[in-house]
């Protein structure tokens, strides 16, 4: 079996003028990065015709370690949809190089539902997040300039100062750390860290951009610290926001690529979503809104984190509403949530599948507030049994849920037929734009709570000493009518990673609050969410490799 670098390297990508063109693009507004992807001017968004489009988000149950092919299903539906004649477009994250030289290995895709050139798009790509960790790191250096300077000095506490360094790997040595040392020529002492790039707020701040002058006064906003009187001190005090927006001048474009099969895709930011706001940028969705009929786009991690803040966070500040939503599982994960040990979900179980199906249906409750059509993507592995199938399957059309079985890791766009169908009829049902969980003027802990009932399933949030002093100080800034952007572990409902399946009478801890002024949102923090991630023992790194052809090998 052919492994998903060797399926990429087997096809010979069409050259990007070619999927520009198939878009109405004239070759004058393509920015080359070679021959098989560009990056794509903001003049091509027509706001005229956004809205005959049909956006389609595709989210996830709970996931496994091994994930659940959220990105696999959306290009292989994309594909599927080309093949029904409708006019689709793919617009997904671009993937971290902490993931792939971590724990995955590769991040677009798989078997035959991929976007090309794989390797580059999991490499340095067009070097979007190197621009983005250069305009993080820019800003600390101010940061830490103003400290040591006499000219123009602030008179910033250091010991208030929130702001991190941040680059694009997994290194856990870099997460808490002391810098200035070296004397007086060194700088300040103080403790500090770095984020991975991923995690940075100037990724989430790009990602919800509408365009540079919006981009300018959201990293303006960014929350530095305080004064040593208990004033607020922000990046635009500092004078920060036009060098840091030259640094994103070309990463506020997004990038066009294509699929296996030739169809286009929109590759453009990857915020986490246990963290930030888990999905592709305002910017992206809106381009391929301005060139498709219908438009494929995902968010991060299970439905808990990425449909809520897709919606609540993404679609509220950038007026859009999807007309559908597409729910992944499989067999594997439920079996998983029904108390199957890792080790053992290739064996057929349809007890331990039964006693999964909660979970999934805990996801289906917690979209319907949303008032939009779903859809369940069955995504297909070997292993699965047709008994399994069809437990599942029996299951969905019980609840009244539309089911498919998504095959595009094997067959690509055919094996995705079904399920772009079901999707058409989906969004042809559509009857208006999605419910909010909260409203922008309910209270910030009114906002967690409402979040932690309707998403979750919980009975109440309950905060730490800390986390009240700090929503204390938050509401007196005037930072109360900013939407929330939750952090919990994504590997379970609750905010404890090992109470899998669909948990009952929980209740949230928040043990501290983040603010991300700029970015647009208020961040409670539920357990222990790492910005900086660590290498696993055996990092997927050990098995990536180049020959003197120049062929990558290892990359999934």
């Amino acid at each position: 079996m052919k492994s998903d670098l060797e399926i990429s390297q087997s096809v010979s990508p069409k050259h990007i003028k070619e999927i520009a063109s198939g878009l109405d693009i004239a070759e004058s507004h393509l920015h080359y990065y070679g021959p098989d992807k560009a990056k794509l001017p903001l003049s091509l968004i027509d706001k005229g015709r956004m809205g005959n489009a049909n956006l389609i988000l595709v989210t996830a149950i709970t996931p496994t370690p091994a994930g659940e092919g959220k990105t696999t299903t959306s290009i292989g539906l994309g594909d599927g949809l080309n093949r029904l004649g409708k006019k689709a477009i793919t617009v997904i994250r671009e993937p971290s190089l902490g993931p792939v030289f971590g724990i995955k290995g590769g991040a677009a895709g798989g078997g035959w539902s991929q976007v090309i050139p794989m390797a580059d798009i999991n490499l340095h790509f067009t070097g979007d997040f190197n621009a983005i960790e250069k305009a993080n790191n820019l800003l600390a250096a101010l940061i830490d300039n103003n400290l040591h300077s006499k000219t123009g000095n602030l008179g910033i506490d250091p010991r208030t100062v929130l702001w991190k360094r941040c680059m694009d790997m997994n290194d856990r040595g870099l997460r808490n750390i002391v810098s200035g040392l070296g004397g007086k020529a060194g700088g300040i002492p103080r403790e500090t860290g770095f984020n991975i790039t991923a995690a940075s707020e100037i990724m989430a701040i790009l990602c919800l951009s509408e365009d540079f002058e919006d981009l300018k006064g959201k990293l303006g906003n960014i929350y530095i610290g305080d004064t040593w009187e208990g004033k607020p001190v922000f990046a635009r005090d500092l004078k920060a926001e036009g060098a840091m927006a030259v640094l994103l001048k070309d990463a506020i474009k997004p990038n066009l690529v294509q699929t296996l099969e030739g169809n286009p895709a929109l590759i453009h930011g990857g915020p986490f979503a246990n963290i930030a706001q888990g999905t592709n940028s305002v910017i992206a969705t809106k381009m391929g809104m301005s060139l498709a009929d219908y438009v494929v786009t995902e968010a991060g991690f299970g439905a808990d984190l990425g449909a809520e803040k897709f919606l609540n966070i993404k679609c509220r500040k950038a007026g859009l509403s999807p007309k559908a939503i597409v729910l992944v599982a499989t067999i594997r994960a439920l079996k998983y949530h029904g108390g199957k040990a890792l080790d053992q979900l290739k064996e057929p179980d349809t007890a331990a599948l039964k006693a999964g199906l909660p979970n999934l249906e805990r996801h289906i409750t917690s979209l319907k507030s949303f008032g939009l059509p779903i859809v369940v993507s069955l995504n297909s592995f070997a292993s699965d049994s047709e008994e399994e199938n069809k437990v599942l399957m029996d299951h969905c059309k019980k609840m009244g849920i539309p089911v498919a079985l998504s095959e595009g890791w094997a067959k690509g766009g055919e094996g995705c037929l079904a399920l772009a169908e079901a999707v058409v009829k989906a969004a042809s049902q559509c009857q208006g734009r999605f419910h909010p969980t909260y409203g922008l003027d309910d209270p910030i802990r009114e906002k967690m709570e409402k979040i932690c009932r309707t998403i979750y399933g919980a009975k109440h949030v309950l905060l730490t000493n800390k986390a009240s002093s700090q929503l204390k100080r938050f509401e007196a800034l005037g930072f109360s009518n900013l939407p929330i952007c939750m952090a919990k572990t994504q590997k379970s409902l609750s905010d404890d990673e090992k109470m899998l399946g669909r948990p009952e009478n929980f209740d949230i801890h928040i043990r501290e609050f983040e603010i991300a002024a700029g970015a647009g949102f208020v961040i409670p923090i539920a357990g222990n969410i790492l910005r900086m991630p660590g290498l696993p023992g055996r990092p997927a790194s050990e098995h990536i490799d180049i020959d003197g052809e120049g062929q990558i090998s290892g990359l999934f």
